[in-house]
């Protein structure tokens, strides 16, 4: 009896043990794609890219939503609340992520990008009176301490600064958004997979109406250099990992999903650094080690 019952582990361990897995390969898909949308750059302008990654990734995952029998939003007050959402999460946030990505290295745009649980947070006060404990606002103060240390040496360039701008604006932008999906009544009564599916169609529609506006198309080169990083940027970084992080949400608890968000940096550094050489400087790495202590001790509080 005693050998049956140690050769079969118990159903609740195997499960911790996929959910762990699952946050790992989603952290180190999102991680790695910061390098790999740089590589992109090389071929296209940021906002066609914005553009073009949300055309790749909305058919693959509107389509695995359909066929899983996820249903359409079904009232104007759900549709709105697929609107709202798409225009802060996948569109203002993507745009001005990859606008970022193009003046930083990928190392520290992943850093950065580590601040929207703060955000979240901050905009979750502020907006529907959902107040931290004690544990919480720590990890905001030590969060928000972190991504000065992370801005600063880059302050004095120019073009470094307005990517540090952009990346927070991207964090703000999906930190609302975030808040919204909580929010807003219709947003509840749709699957999370729907929702995503429809928010990055709807993105994809809008990012290209913004194009022409404020890039050239005819800055594109649509050869395979640009081909593989978008794909890669449009189903597994995109698609897969909303598809995976909606799983997580399903299977743990609110801290483990969290930590997405303090392992994404991590990958994100060691991604950059092994594929293009980019280093950070001691007070980048200081500030980027804050910026996860605060999300892994925000992620942890009881209110």
């Amino acid at each position: 009896m005693n050998k049956k019952s140690g050769a079969n582990p118990s159903p609740g361990l195997a499960s911790n043990k996929i959910t762990v897995g699952l946050v790992v390969l989603t952290a180190l898909l999102i991680g790695l794609n910061y390098t790999v949308m740089k590589w992109a750059l090389d071929h296209t302008t940021p906002l066609a890219l914005a553009a073009l990654r949300t055309t790749v990734g909305a058919p693959f995952l509107l389509g695995v939503a359909l066929l899983r029998g996820e249903r359409l939003p079904q009232t104007r007050q759900q549709w709105a609340a697929v609107w709202w959402i798409s225009l802060s999460i996948t569109t203002v946030s993507s745009g001005f992520l990859v606008l970022g990505i193009s003046r930083l290295s990928p190392g520290l745009s992943a850093m950065l990008s580590a601040t929207m649980p703060l955000f979240t947070a901050l905009i979750a006060v502020a907006v529907i009176a959902e107040f931290p404990g004690r544990r919480g606002y720590f990890g905001l103060l030590i969060g928000l301490f972190g991504a000065v240390f992370l801005a600063v040496p880059a302050f004095g360039s120019g073009n470094t600064t307005l990517g540090i701008i952009f990346l927070l604006i991207s964090s703000v932008s999906w930190a609302a958004g975030a808040v919204l999906n909580k929010r807003l009544p219709g947003a509840l009564q749709i699957s999370p997979l729907m929702l995503v599916a429809l928010q990055i169609t709807f993105s994809a529609g809008c990012l290209h109406l913004a194009v022409p506006f404020f890039e050239d198309w005819s800055e594109t080169s649509f050869t395979w250099g640009l081909a593989m990083p978008l794909l890669y940027a449009g189903i597994p970084s995109l698609a897969v990992t909303f598809y995976l992080f909606a799983s997580v949400l399903r299977r743990a608890p609110a801290v483990q999903a969290a930590a997405v968000a303090y392992l994404t940096p991590f990958f994100g550094v060691i991604f950059s650094w092994l594929l293009i050489g980019d280093r950070l400087g001691a007070t980048e790495i200081f500030g980027g080690l804050l910026v996860v202590a605060g999300v892994a001790v925000l992620s942890t509080d009881r209110r």
